[in-house]
């Protein structure tokens, strides 16, 4: 299925490309100019199966889901990343998840095209969105499904008796957690003592650039 989405896709943009003049022939490919030429060089592609190249990761899918679970609610580079930007290049700041050290923040220095191609990589094309979902929740009927699924999900009686065992689980709760005993948040990784949080700190707010502008 895969392998005939592919090929039914790709010869749409490739004949729609055509149509509209935006390819262009040289040399021995030059006859594909003419449209009755086209269309019976094309034919052929219509027939045959596509062999569609994908392979599995080295790491297992664990390791690709938690390199595209980095970039769902954010850009590929934040501009607290970027610390220089000359003649020279993009320097920037990264992270080597596979370093075990202290600190695992190393940087590096791109050419300027290099920088934006691979910037680039991360943008996603046309039509494509960040995070699709499925089932119930889709966006084509999700307001629907929701609705029709709390009409045959809710019931007064039973969210009573809920709401009620709900209730007494908190309060069972509430009481254990009063006799557990304090434990460290963190542990000092160099003399192991413990480390207590004594008051905490609201983030202050920088202004920042809008998306896509990269401040030199």
């Amino acid at each position: 299925m895969l392998s005939r989405l592919f090929r039914r896709l790709f010869l749409e943009r490739l004949n729609q490309a055509y149509q509209a003049g935006e390819l262009k022939f040289f040399g021995e490919h030059q006859v594909l100019a003419d449209a009755g030429a086209f269309l019976d060089w094309i034919k052929p592609l219509q027939k045959i199966e596509w062999v569609v190249y994908a392979k599995r990761p080295f790491a297992g899918p664990e390791a690709v889901l938690s390199y595209l679970s980095r970039y769902t609610h954010r850009v590929a580079i934040a501009n607290s990343r970027l610390l220089k930007f000359n003649d020279q290049g993009v320097t920037f700041q990264w992270k080597d998840y596979r370093c075990k050290q202290r600190f695992p923040y190393k940087r590096m220095t791109l050419k300027t095209d290099e920088f934006i191609r691979r910037f680039l990589i991360h943008v996603l094309p046309s039509g494509f969105h960040r995070i699709r979902h499925y089932g119930l929740p889709a966006n084509s009927g999700r307001r629907d499904n929701l609705k029709r699924a709390r009409e045959l999900l809710i019931d007064k009686t039973a969210d009573e008796a809920v709401n009620k065992d709900s209730a007494i689980d908190n309060t069972k709760a509430q009481q254990d957690k009063v006799h557990e005993p304090v434990q460290a948040t963190y542990i000092c990784p160099d003399c192991g003592s413990p480390m207590l949080i004594i008051e905490c700190f609201g983030r202050e707010q920088l202004p920042r650039a809008p998306p896509g502008i990269i401040a030199a």
